[in-house]
This record gives C-alpha cells, structure tokens and sequence, in this order.
C-alpha cells in the first residue's frame, strides 16, 4: 500500500513546474496535425514528453494516446487507404516493434531521449529538403520499411520517419496519402502498446499523465480534420516543419 501511494505521489510531482504547459501545448499542436496530415502524433510528441518525463514514462502514455487517436480516425480511412501495401509493411512493423522495445527497457534514459531528437531533426531536414523515394514499392522494400519502422516504434514510440518519406513518395492524391499513414499507424499503434502493458511501464505516472493529455489530443484531432478541407497544404507544411525542428531541438537541448 505505500508502494502505491509513493508512485502516486510522484506521479503528482510531474504535474509542477512548467512542464505541464510545455506539455499540453504540444498535446494540442500533436493533435491538429495528426488530425489534418494522419501523423505528427507521435513525432512531436515523443521528444516532448520524453525530455518532460523520461522515455519509460512518456513513450507509453504516447502509445496509449494513439491507440485512442487511431480509433477515431481509422474507419474512414480504410476505404481510402493502399491496404496492399500496407498491410505489407505494418505486418513486418508488427514483428519488429517487441524487439525495439527491449531497446525502451534497457537502453539509458538520456541517451534515448537524445537520439529520439535526432531522429525527428534528420525528419524534419529530409522533409525541408524536398527528397523523397521515387522507386517502386516491391514487397521486399514494403517489408524492409517495415522492419525499420517498428524497430523504431518500440524504442522511442514513433515509427514515422521511414514510413512517412516512404509513402509519401508515390503519386497518389493527399487524401490517399492521408489514408495510409492512418491505417499503418492504427495498425501498429495496436501492438506496439503491448510490450510496455506487459513489461510493467503502465503504472500511476503513464496512467495520469494519458488521463490529463487523452482529452486534450481527442479534441484536437477533429479540428485538424476539418482543417485539411480549408487550410492549404503549404501552409501545413511550414508549421509542420517548424513544430518537428523545435520538438527535435527540445530533445538534444532539454
């Protein structure tokens, strides 16, 4: 009994300072763009609330939040979406997210948060500099992106880098792109939240900090969606730049 009420008192500690409005701001900004683009979830907001509260705090209340984010949007993206390929490459991603997740258990806490911020400034830099894959999407490619992206998913909660220059790649319409990168991360945002579930992370800290942020996120998706009709998508692209830099930087520097 005083174990439990000793994390809940630290879980309360995380709720000082000025952590949580960095926190729910980014939960806020995270949720309109997962709403209008189908990602940005948890390429923001892994840096963030890795720096905020360590990754074996913040990677699975990240994951939690997306299991709930790819319920709402899932149904109609499933219509829309390329399920050939990705069924493909979320397949891979399913068998390789356990193994990144060893990487989330053992891996030091500093170390992982630095290199989650590599990751999304090298994002954030591919994205700024206009390369994107202009090959075919064979099977063996689709698995090997896969592989890569789940291996990422369950060390740092987030497997959008390769799969996002990756689908975004070919010529379909936004809408279909948007489909795609909804499923895909509706599909392993289902198994990447069990190793935490299993390995003990999902205690009273990761429970309150998804019962504060959850709310904020679900609000904010629909209006992301509504945006996707209305803002144009130049002017995404530039907030999403910046929003992914400055996530970035918040790592290396926090």
């Amino acid at each position: 009994m005083s174990t439990l009420l000793q994390a809940w008192q630290g879980s309360l500690a995380l709720l000082g300072g000025w952590e949580l409005p960095v926190a729910v701001l980014s939960t806020i900004l995270a949720g309109l763009l997962r709403g209008y683009a189908g990602f940005g979830t948890a390429i923001l907001l892994a840096p963030v609330y890795s720096t905020l509260w360590g990754p074996r705090t913040g990677v699975p209340v990240l994951l939690l939040m997306e299991l709930f984010v790819s319920a709402y949007l899932i149904p109609r993206a499933i219509g829309q979406a390329n399920r050939r390929v990705i069924l493909s490459i979320g397949g891979a991603a399913a068998l390789a997210t356990p193994v990144g997740a060893y990487v989330l258990f053992f891996a030091d806490g500093s170390v992982l948060r630095r290199a989650i911020g590599v990751c999304v400034v090298v994002m954030g830099l591919l994205m700024m500099s206009g390369w994107r894959y202009h090959g075919g999407r064979p099977l063996g490619l689709n698995l090997l992106v896969g592989l890569l992206s789940g291996l990422l998913k369950g060390a740092t909660g987030m497997s959008g880098p390769p799969v996002i220059l990756y689908l975004l790649s070919g010529p379909e319409a936004a809408a279909q792109h948007r489909a795609n990168l909804i499923l895909y991360f509706g599909l392993i945002g289902i198994v990447a939240v069990i190793p935490p579930v299993w390995g003990g992370l999902v205690g009273p800290p990761v429970l309150m900090m998804t019962g504060l942020m959850l709310p904020l996120l679900l609000l904010s998706v629909p209006v992301g969606a509504r945006m996707f009709h209305v803002v144009p998508v130049r002017w995404y692209k530039r907030l999403a730049l910046m929003a992914l830099m400055a996530a970035g930087g918040f790592a290396l520097l926090g």
